[in-house]
């Protein structure tokens, strides 16, 4: 099968992300003795440099990874909750009956920096300078802008201008804009990251008391400190049409820390998939594996009718399960164990007909009764005032039509040893807040993916982790750890990453054929981004699945929404085989996706 580019082969080490100069530095850790968790610290570092319309310092990272030395495969969990003053009565004294999604007043406590730091401290072996020196040197130095990020920001000119005064200067200084492929720097990001290693190795140390001196600066020390005036001194516009401040304190950053957690697994076709659980949305692809389980994908054209509605229908009803049964389960009770049963997902099974659905139907399970009621009439209340021309905040690659929209990136790294990283970094990209200029960063608005409503499973309450749409992917295969993969793209992610991994398991594709391959998505269900619209019974599909697939798909009554070829989708993956050869491959959609290994 024709590919865009040779799927990577190796047996020292892999690091495939969502931008070159990324998976070349986390390469270059590996080379430098490090082992996969470095690489995938310093690749998420640089990410926040290159890609700042994706993900920022100010953002939250879900980790899934396997580590050779424990033999253990582990999450960890840099989604930062809700402050103690994000109370549904003040948001409601704001006027808002949804958080929007840009400005300050969807701030939750940033989780990346921890995650990352705990990541390096327990499995790294590198000094935490070494592995921050690449991010830093472009960050100071300058990287070559990406022509996305340039658009991005002319779009915003004005608004920045007229409203967020700070991203204006550091953007747009004195109304110019930069230019795409040009340097572009960012030195006081860069002087952040300085002064947290620089305070991290004041008084020696072991390599781990360094980074954790680093979290206490950011957590306990002048980052926290910076974040919490910025936030009292600035009311800014967002998307409500008013402006509002913050709530986010120093208080909740010194109290909060990213937490291991055991994945939630399920086998499948001799794979075992572990996913962050039900405070993502991790699940809903377990959900889909095992209504999957049922029909003989195997048999099926992977560009035929037959596999893009069967999975298009099985994914309606396991995101409908989402949105009715997923939250923090520190808050509520989910009944995972029953959304992925056999008995339940063989009476699902039978909703999946020749005809698409147009309706949102969740699985009626006993004792659940109010809160599916409760849920029913909030989305009711929703589809009479909901805006389906309004801007989403964490949209596909197919419908980036506003400026205003931000995505995430992924990285996979494997090394000679076994150890394997899945992370997938977001939020704080620079159209979602005003830049702080002493820190060089924005902060995250993961908030939205709240109700303002009570008894809701994702109710806004404090302490609260948002139900987040980040979710990295590792597989097992015959009882060892074998992929990790993943993809930006919101509520697409998990439709993107399945489509890859059943053309892997089903028709034997190599990682870059899988991933080469044409993709789709629904938006049949209801967008976890502000302002939460829902199109029932879409699918975007991209034209090169053919015009007799995409006929008889019209025909089952879907309402396509046909792509240009190679705009669905960001997949990137690596793999280990039994005999220690590693792959790794990434997608050729927008021209900046690598994987480099040897």
């Amino acid at each position: 099968m024709f590919t865009t580019r040779p799927e990577i082969l190796g047996t020292f080490g892999v690091v495939t992300t969502t931008h070159w100069l990324a998976s070349q530095s986390g390469m270059a850790m590996l080379e430098r003795g490090g082992n996969a968790f470095d690489a995938a610290v310093a690749a998420g570092f640089v990410l926040q440099v290159v890609e700042p319309h994706l993900v920022g310092p100010g953002g939250e990272v879900p980790i899934v990874f396997h580590s050779a030395r424990t033999g253990r495969t582990q999450v960890l969990c840099g989604q930062g909750t809700t402050p103690a003053g994000a109370t549904m009565e003040h948001y409601k004294s704001e006027g808002l009956t949804l958080i929007p999604g840009n400005g300050l007043l969807a701030t939750v406590i940033p989780g990346a920096f921890d995650a990352w730091m705990q990541l390096l401290r327990d499995h790294g072996s590198l000094p935490l300078a070494e592995v921050m020196a690449p991010a830093i040197h472009y960050a100071e130095n300058g990287h070559p802008m990406l022509p996305r990020v340039a658009n991005t920001i002319a779009g915003l000119k004005d608004f920045f201008a007229r409203e967020w005064p700070t991203s204006a200067a550091f953007f747009t200084p004195g109304g110019s804009l930069p230019e795409a492929k040009k340097l572009f720097r960012n030195e006081a990001l860069a002087n952040t990251w300085k002064r947290i290693v620089a305070e991290s190795q004041a008084g020696g140390g072991s390599r781990e008391k360094q980074v954790d001196r680093a979290r206490d600066a950011f957590y306990r020390g002048f980052v926290a400190e910076t974040i919490e005036r910025f936030v009292n001194e600035n009311e800014v516009m967002d998307e409500s049409g008013k402006r509002h401040r913050g709530v986010i304190t120093a208080d909740d950053m010194a109290g909060w820390q990213a937490t291991y957690e055991e994945p939630l697994t399920y086998d499948y076709h001799g794979y075992r998939l572990n996913k962050i659980g039900a405070w993502g949305q991790g699940p809903v692809f377990l959900q889909t594996l095992a209504l999957l389980k049922g029909f003989d994908i195997g048999a099926m054209d992977t560009r035929g009718p037959d596999f893009v509605h069967t999975l298009t229908e099985a994914m309606k009803l396991a995101f409908a399960d989402r949105e009715y049964y997923y939250s923090d389960p520190n808050f509520i009770d989910v009944p995972v164990e029953t959304l992925l049963s056999d008995a339940y997902n063989d009476e699902r099974r039978r909703l999946i007909e020749r005809q698409a659905s147009l309706e949102l139907r969740p699985g009626r399970i006993a004792g659940y009764e109010d809160q599916i009621a409760r849920m029913d009439a909030a989305l009711e209340r929703l589809s009479r005032v909901a805006n389906p021309d309004a801007a989403s905040a964490e949209p596909t690659m197919a419908d980036m039509r506003s400026v205003r929209r931000g995505d995430t990136v992924h990285i996979d790294a494997i090394d000679k040893d076994g150890n394997m990283v899945a992370a997938m970094p977001s939020g704080g990209w620079l159209q979602s807040s005003p830049y702080i200029p002493e820190l060089g960063f924005m902060l995250n608005t993961r908030a939205q993916m709240f109700w303002l409503e009570e008894g809701l499973p994702a109710s806004l309450a404090p302490g609260k982790r948002p139900r987040t749409t980040l979710t990295p992917s590792l597989a097992e295969k015959d009882g060892r750890p074998y992929m990790v993969f993943g993809t930006p793209g919101g509520d697409q992610q998990e439709q993107w990453q399945l489509q890859f991994f059943l053309r892997h398991v089903h028709h034997g594709l190599n990682l870059q054929e899988a991933i080469d391959m044409p993709m789709s998505h629904t938006a049949h269900f209801p967008n976890s981004f502000y302002p939460r619209d829902r199109k029932p019974g879409n699918l975007a599909i991209e034209e090169t699945f053919g015009s007799e697939t995409i006929e008889e798909l019209k025909a089952r009554g879907h309402r396509l929404d046909v792509t240009p070829e190679w705009s669905i989708g960001r997949m990137v993956a690596a793999a280990r085989d039994e005999d220690g050869i590693l792959r790794a491959a990434a997608t050729p959609r927008l021209m900046q996706a690598y994987a480099v290994g040897r």
